[in-house]
């Protein structure tokens, strides 16, 4: 894939304004706050909108076909729209979240320095709130020689209109699919519209990369994995998110289901969250999904260690 093969005109002509457009009662996400990001206001995100991030390195521990050995070219990015109460990242997700502000032209070097280190890919997470910038960010790091993958790693809580500002620049995607219970999503994330969203998203994102590709090493160059992490206590509801991905998608995805959750202090009293994943829920939930017919999918083996999950988002390579 050669860096200057990619890329699109789009209907506004600059990055300022669709930054305007998008930003000055802001509509990015499905929240619709809408707050004057373009003027300073802090969105529902937790930031304005300038780009802030929190840490950018060479990541080993994302699916297999992503990370390989030579690790993904991860650029944590400041501030979340979900917010979820059992957050793994929230001293990045709260509402003062830590993070370095950047301005595009040095975001796409930061693209261009983990390619030199040898990154398979630019992983992009949590970047909903800055999609503009991003996608200015990728154009401009295109024409300065990027060449592998770009990654968009999301909560899956997205708006397929602001999805469509990524189409010919995004090559991997890889949201999560939380909740299929209005209810769950509602406690969890204060967000009871997030299984439409998710479906919405999901069905935007496998059509702009509707096939997935490798090359000769198994490293992932196109495609779309969709992301579980299995609550605990919450099997059933785990089931009809497989379910619904796998019958609707075959095997046009991939689906990795995560037994990683670990429980931070904010729910360590919670009646379900205040644990971590059993192993017969877990292998519970592979077996339904081997039974529906799954076969393009990443499961984990054994125990999880959670620093291997969390990084320390000390602004590393910002």
């Amino acid at each position: 894939m050669e860096g200057s093969g990619r890329g699109r005109e789009d209907n506004i002509s600059s990055v300022e304004e669709l930054c305007e457009k998008y930003m000055r009662h802001c509509t990015l996400c499905p929240r619709n706050c809408g707050a004057d990001r373009y003027l300073g206001g802090r969105g529902r995100c937790g930031v304005d909108g300038r780009i802030f991030a929190a840490r950018a390195a060479l990541h080993m521990w994302e699916e297999p076909c992503i990370s390989g050995e030579e690790g993904s070219g991860t650029v944590f990015f400041s501030g979340c729209s979900l917010g979820c109460i059992f957050c793994q990242n929230h001293q990045i997700s709260g509402k003062d979240p830590a993070g370095k502000e950047v301005s595009m032209e040095r975001l796409a070097d930061i693209f261009l320095e983990l390619q030199e280190q040898g990154a398979n890919n630019i992983n992009l997470v949590t970047a909903t709130h800055y999609i503009p910038q991003a996608a200015e960010a990728i154009k401009i790091a295109l024409k300065r020689g990027l060449a592998v993958p770009v990654v968009y790693n999301s909560s899956g809580y997205e708006k397929a209109e602001s999805l469509k500002l990524l189409e010919g620049l995004v090559d991997i995607y890889l949201p999560d699919f939380k909740y299929m219970s209005e209810a769950l999503a509602q406690e969890y994330s204060g967000a009871a519209d997030y299984p439409q969203r998710a479906k919405e998203a999901l069905a935007e994102m496998v059509r702009q990369v509707p096939a997935a590709e490798f090359d000769e090493r198994g490293i992932m160059k196109k495609g779309v994995i969709v992301r579980h992490l299995m609550l605990p206590g919450h099997l059933p509801d785990s089931k009809k998110i497989i379910r619904y991905i796998y019958e609707t998608y075959k095997d046009a995805v991939f689906i990795s289901m995560m037994n990683q959750y670990t429980p931070m202090p904010s729910v360590k009293d919670h009646p379900h969250l205040g644990r971590t994943v059993r192993k017969k829920e877990y292998e519970a939930l592979l077996d339904y999904a081997i039974s529906l017919g799954v076969e393009n999918g990443f499961f984990q083996e054994g125990k999880t260690a959670k620093e291997s999950f969390i990084p320390a988002f000390d602004a590393k390579g910002i």
